[in-house]
């Protein structure tokens, strides 16, 4: 319960001022958001308050326990699991399957992967639009259903619910249109609040840095790095951190259709881009050492190895599909999960590159990813219907020559795939 006592007002004054708050004050101050006596402006000066002042470490933990406690917490004690609970995050990226991947390799060796994912934020796109590309795949079932797939099937991929950080739902709402997103304890706060709400035992963070990611320089990313560890340690959840890469597309494609189709694939033993294999196995080998089941990265990779030659995986991702209501795996018939997109334009390198003999020696990867976003893929403001269909495939990477398609466009109509190439000539760098 809210003290009588606490102010709101003096709460924002004491950040706003350089002062540091107290545990009580912290929890008084979640409580009145999630009960509604905190309104929206409130919240709104509160994250300015932190965005100019910055939060301490021991701050950040009280505000990470008291969004956990802001909803309900996951109890695992009565399921009859088959091993540690343990999950990933990316903090975002253009291509960026890992988690349709990793989930069932885990699942496949012995861990309990319940994972509660997100939707695409501007130009990257999110787990959860992905999944919801699958006919009848259902990311918004209840507590009891999730944690009775994860059991189950070792592996359960859905959507925030509201029973889970709510707090944290509605202070991000108004983080996300007041221009206080890109602070580093807000972000901590946020991603480690939900994480300890699904009751993990472990948790590796993927954070991305580049052009195509939120962190644009390495001492961003390691200082949300840094603090994810810190404050996931004294908030009682062991993490571990792994930067990589999003200064190009991580895998050959961008759009949720077509993530899904190249993930499915993927788990079928076809690799199509060699850096997403290396991001996998990376984040992969971390948690399986961290979580006890391996004594090195030496033996996590060969469990891994093992998990995905043998098939196992790909099965784990059916049996997930086809447990939260999905109608479709992929490991049978056609891999497309969905109708294909009613245009279909190959793209090829400008002529002077071709001629040349030139190579891919840079691309702007958020244009990559408004690409997808401009051509309905994903959302410019929230709630927004996105056409799981569109995307791109085939992207060439860095260092790959100007030969042939340097992409394929789907789109809706001719209009959103001349503009979408024009896009995708203007981010691709040739030399």
């Amino acid at each position: 319960m809210q003290d009588s006592s606490f102010s709101t007002a003096e709460f924002i004054r004491k950040k706003r001022d350089g002062g540091v708050w107290a545990d009580t004050e912290i929890q008084a101050f979640i409580h009145g958001v999630t009960q509604g006596t905190v309104s929206d402006a409130q919240i709104a000066a509160y994250a300015m308050a932190a965005y100019f002042q910055d939060v301490n470490m021991a701050e950040r933990i009280a505000l990470t326990q008291a969004m956990r406690d802001s909803g309900t917490v996951l109890d695992w004690r009565s399921m009859p699991l088959r091993g540690p609970r343990l999950d990933k995050h990316s903090t975002g990226g253009v291509g960026d399957l890992v988690s349709l991947v990793l989930g069932p390799l885990w699942a496949a060796c012995g861990v309990v992967v319940p994972m509660i994912a997100g939707r695409g934020l501007a130009h990257t796109g999110g787990t959860v639009d992905k999944l919801e590309s699958i006919p009848g795949y259902r990311t918004d079932v209840s507590v009891e259903r999730f944690q009775q797939v994860a059991a189950e099937v070792g592996v359960a991929i859905v959507g925030q619910t509201p029973q889970l950080a709510p707090a944290d739902g509605r202070i991000y709402a108004v983080r996300d249109v007041t221009a206080t997103v890109e602070q580093v304890g807000l972000i901590t706060a946020s991603i480690l609040s939900k994480k300890l709400a699904a009751g993990l035992e472990f948790l590796v963070m993927d954070v991305k840095v580049g052009n195509g990611a939120f962190m644009r320089t390495a001492a961003e990313a390691e200082a949300l790095g840094d603090s994810l560890r810190r404050v996931g340690a004294g908030a009682g959840l062991p993490t571990e951190v792994v930067v990589t890469d999003m200064s190009s597309p991580l895998a050959r494609s961008a759009g949720n259709a077509l993530e899904v189709e190249e993930a499915v694939a993927f788990l079928c033993g076809e690799v199509r881009s060699p850096r997403l294999r290396e991001v996998v196995w990376t984040l992969g080998e971390v948690g399986l050492v961290q979580a006890g089941c391996a004594a090195d990265r030496a033996e996590a990779a060969a469990l891994l190895d093992a998990a995905w030659r043998s098939g196992r995986a790909a099965e784990h991702w059916g049996r997930m599909v086809h447990g939260l209501g999905g109608t479709w795996d992929g490991l049978q018939g056609g891999m497309r999960p969905g109708p294909a997109a009613p245009v279909c334009r190959e793209v090829l390198p400008p002529e002077e590159a071709r001629s040349a003999g030139h190579r891919v020696v840079a691309i702007d990867t958020r244009r990559v990813g408004n690409a997808v976003v401009a051509l309905g893929g994903g959302r410019t403001r929230p709630g927004e219907t996105i056409d799981a269909s569109v995307g791109l495939t085939g992207l060439a990477a860095l260092g790959e020559p100007a030969e042939g398609p340097m992409a394929c466009i789907h789109a809706a109509d001719e209009g959103s795939a001349r503009n979408a190439e024009a896009m995708l000539l203007e981010a691709y760098r040739w030399g």
